[in-house]
């Protein structure tokens, strides 16, 4: 042992005398866990308030996750738009009906969804649709020319300009390519003649408007395909070029909108729009189901759609409006969709509306020939919520959003019901919870799973696996009730 020098010994003995015997180690405590947790408090970063609709809990805090994009528009939250991403059988579609559901508990708040995927010959959708009593709006040729569904894109409720943009979108479409100044004239001439006419009669549409005309009929897309083919001699003299000139700029154009009028999407768009389409339910629901997602109808339906609730969906009336797009690959990955969207967007932010796109993979979309727009529809979606991916799926998403490494990390491991949440930079791992009332609703995988007689080992792994959830659905409406409460308490 080292000699104290004489300085140092006589101050330890006088601290000694003093103090007493001053012990220079201590003995080992032995405890458990769950005591030692007192002393070593958790952490965990702030929530998004408590002001919303409940998604779940956070994974490593427990606390109840509450969103809600208008109420964290302008402080917490840039811009209202969702970007949903994960892979088939995660739980993307059990979260888009849950947050749909829950909104529309809020008296403000109306839905639109363009359902893409079908089950049991309708969308998935129909079953929220049927409970809230609503009709989908049902698409299909097949059905269309017994009295089906019809959306007119001439329809007067629809100004001018906007007419004009949905006929160029259609056909730049079904093209692939964009209009040149010739075939863009032959149209806006064929356009213009077609209103001139139906105008005189109280017929045409209005530059704002609002009221649809009365007596006569709308004008419609067979119009537009009979002055492409037959066009105004008028026209041609006023920018002094033969006629024939004119119908030869325009044969493309009509030969693509032939497609709509007597072509395999007929019946749909080529006659007045259906009565009866109730614009101001909380939920309006386009089952698309019927059409082949992989053909070009699909980016032409949603162009019109989109256009069509543009002009007559979308009001100043202080609503909070939610525009919800399955497969919505089919929308960012056309350049020309992408821009009437794009539009959309930046339109609806003023007038309360949050688009929601639900995509399986990221690279679907940045690696399209829409990867311009794509990134700036992206770069508007303030909040994404990934689930489950392959770990390279997941890398490229985290370098497209800028996900911390952690959270890339964790995506491949993701169960289903567990997702990322990057809200605006507040990155949180949140798990979906589910209530008794909901699940029949949002359960979609009937045809996968569902069958007469199971064996009895699969039969009780079900049983437990519905016992587990039922444990979680107890644990869902408890913090419910219990946010409810407390948020009752702060207000007294």
């Amino acid at each position: 042992m080292a000699m104290l020098d004489p300085l140092g010994a006589l101050t330890d003995a006088f601290t000694s005398f003093l103090f007493g015997k001053v012990e220079t180690t201590r003995l080992p405590v032995r405890t458990s866990t769950g005591q030692a947790q007192a002393v070593y408090l958790p952490t965990a970063a702030p929530g998004l308030g408590d002001s919303g609709v409940i998604i779940g809990r956070e994974v490593y805090s427990g606390k109840g996750y509450i969103y809600d994009p208008f109420q964290l528009y302008g402080q917490q939250l840039p811009a209202p738009h969702w970007l949903v991403l994960g892979e088939s059988g995660n739980g993307k579609s059990a979260l888009e009906k849950t947050y749909v559901l829950r909104q529309l508990r809020f008296r403000d708040r109306q839905v639109v969804v363009l359902d893409a995927q079908g089950e049991d010959g309708v969308g998935e959708w129909n079953l929220i649709a049927q409970e809230l009593g609503i009709t989908p709006i049902r698409l299909d040729p097949t059905a269309a020319l017994n009295g089906g569904i019809r959306l007119n894109p001439l329809d007067p409720s629809i100004t001018t300009t906007g007419q004009l943009a949905l006929l160029r979108t259609i056909i730049e479409v079904a093209m692939g390519h964009g209009l040149d100044e010739r075939s863009g004239f032959a149209l806006k001439v064929a356009h213009a003649a077609v209103l001139s006419e139906h105008e005189e009669h109280g017929e045409g549409a209005r530059e704002d408007a609002d009221v649809r005309p009365r007596g006569g009929r709308q004008p419609v897309l067979t119009d537009i395909v009979e002055q492409l083919r037959h066009p105004e001699p008028a026209s041609a003299e006023a920018m002094n070029v033969d006629i024939d000139d004119v119908r030869a700029w325009g044969l493309d154009v009509a030969l693509v909108l032939d497609r709509l009028v007597d072509g395999d999407l007929r019946g749909m768009f080529d006659g007045p729009t259906t009565a009866g389409i109730d614009l101001d339910a909380p939920l309006i629901v386009f089952d698309l189901s019927h059409i082949d997602r992989n053909s070009i109808a699909m980016p032409i339906l949603m162009a019109i759609v989109g256009v069509w609730l543009e002009h007559t969906w979308i009001r100043p009336d202080r609503k909070k409006r939610i525009f919800l797009v399955e497969e919505a690959w089919h929308i960012i990955n056309s350049p020309f969709v992408a821009q009437l969207f794009q539009r959309l967007l930046k339109f609806g932010r003023r007038l309360g509306l949050s688009f929601v796109a639900v995509v399986h993979h990221l690279s679907d979309v940045v690696d399209g020939a829409a990867a311009k727009e794509a990134a700036a529809i992206l770069k508007m979606a303030s909040t994404r919520t990934i689930y489950a991916q392959k770990a390279d799926e997941a890398r490229a998403t985290g370098r497209v959003l800028g996900l911390p490494r952690w959270a890339v990390e964790i995506i491949p491991t993701l169960t289903p019901g567990i997702a990322v949440w990057d809200v605006n930079g507040n990155v949180q791992v949140v798990k979906h919870l589910i209530t008794e009332a909901e699940r029949p609703l949002v359960y979609t995988d009937r045809a996968m799973t569902e069958s007469s007689a199971l064996p009895t080992d699969e039969a009780r792994a079900i049983s437990l696996a519905a016992d587990a959830e039922a444990e979680a659905r107890a644990e869902a409406i408890a913090m419910e009730r219990q946010l409810r409460d407390e948020s009752s308490e702060t207000v007294a």
